[in-house]
């Protein structure tokens, strides 16, 4: 009997900590060390071996640069000269990711830049993919994966998704190493959030100073600085260390609404404040019949005023319903307001609408976010 009391004490004086560790998550899953991050690259280049769907001869740009290409092997033509359709100008983009090395492999996107009707077939020449800071960082080539198509004969066209963009699989190669903004001297380190909040910035600087024996200050509510009485010896073991320190964010009271699909996703600690909602529907039907009206009998010599007419009939039909009466207590959560909505059948943009009355009204205590 003893034993049981003792479980039982335990498990109950236990259970609000591991409520906190279960809310808990590591920090590398709400925030990221400042300076790593992914880099955008972006190049011109030519689509070859179309079908006859690349650009025509009015894309000068497109002539110009195959005149320009052919120049680098020795041909030396004008491009009055051209006159072919199975070469396209094209833009190709790039994610180079954090610490890529030379000779890494990338996945690259096409797009037709011309009046080009498809891609498909072609292959990517040499394209030169640059960084925002005009530098070099990987070049491109290889065939064209279009997943789409489009048909044209005799006036007629089959199409289908996007025939004009198209990805070449492991089609970039890079040539120098991605950019890293880490602090020279290594006694900082910053810690971004991804979704920022003052709560969870000073939750993540405690949490730092306690689990990771480092000192952290919140700077604001996206930005944690890391500072190490001395550079570490090995950066990559400290960062291991920072980011998998566990950290319970704060929850934000926030329902997003997207009126065009008519979603609602709330978390499940939005609360109401105490309410009475109102709905109810006036239709009004209105229904015409047209009937004809002839003269009957044999005339002779008739006038000519007389003949056939037709003579409309509205039939209006009017429906005043008793309006449905919801009641919502105080503290109540959005699911609970839902599902009482759902209960008198009441659609989702219904549920929109209400939402955003609630809300004019102060009783929604959270964000709402219009999309």
């Amino acid at each position: 009997m003893k034993r049981l009391l003792i479980a039982l004490l335990l498990t109950v004086f236990a259970s609000p900590l591991s409520l906190a560790q279960g809310n808990s998550v590591r920090l590398k899953e709400i925030a990221r060390v400042q300076g790593v991050r992914d880099n955008a690259l972006v190049g011109y280049g030519l689509v070859i071996g179309l079908a006859g769907t690349g650009d025509t001869n009015k894309n000068r740009l497109t002539v110009q640069s195959v005149a320009n290409t052919l120049s680098h092997f020795g041909v030396n033509i004008t491009p009055d000269d051209l006159n072919s359709r199975n070469v396209a100008a094209v833009m190709v983009t790039a994610t180079l990711p954090a610490f890529a090395e030379s000779g890494q492999k990338l996945d690259v996107s096409v797009s037709s830049l011309g009046d080009a009707h498809s891609l498909s077939g072609g292959i990517l020449l040499l394209t030169p993919l640059n960084g925002p800071d005009g530098k070099l960082y990987a070049l491109a080539q290889g065939a064209l994966s279009v997943g789409g198509y489009e048909v044209r004969a005799f006036g007629s066209l089959d199409q289908k998704n996007h025939p004009t963009v198209g990805r070449v699989p492991d089609g970039a190669t890079v040539e120098r190493e991605a950019p890293l903004g880490l602090d020279e001297d290594g006694r900082t380190l910053d810690v971004v959030l991804y979704q920022p909040d003052f709560t969870t910035a000073e939750r993540i600087a405690e949490s730092l100073r306690r689990n990771a024996g480092v000192e952290a200050v919140a700077e604001h509510a996206g930005k944690v600085r890391v500072t190490f009485a001395t550079p570490p010896v090995d950066l990559v073991q400290t960062i291991s260390l920072i980011e998998n320190v566990p950290v319970t964010p704060d929850q934000i009271a926030r329902v997003v609404v997207n009126e065009r699909t008519g979603t609602v996703v709330s978390g499940g600690d939005v609360r109401l404040g105490a309410v009475t909602i109102s709905q109810g529907d006036l239709r009004i039907q209105v229904q015409t019949d047209y009937l004809v009206s002839q003269p009957d009998g044999v005339m002779v010599n008739p006038s000519r005023n007389i003949g056939t007419a037709v003579v409309p009939q509205a039939n209006i039909n009017v429906q005043d319903p008793e309006a449905r009466l919801v009641s919502i207590p105080n503290g109540a959560t959005v699911s609970d307001l839902i599902a009482a909505l759902r209960a008198i059948h009441l659609s989702t943009r219904d549920v929109i609408t209400i939402l955003q009355s609630i809300k004019d009204a102060g009783a929604l205590r959270g964000e709402l976010v219009i999309q």
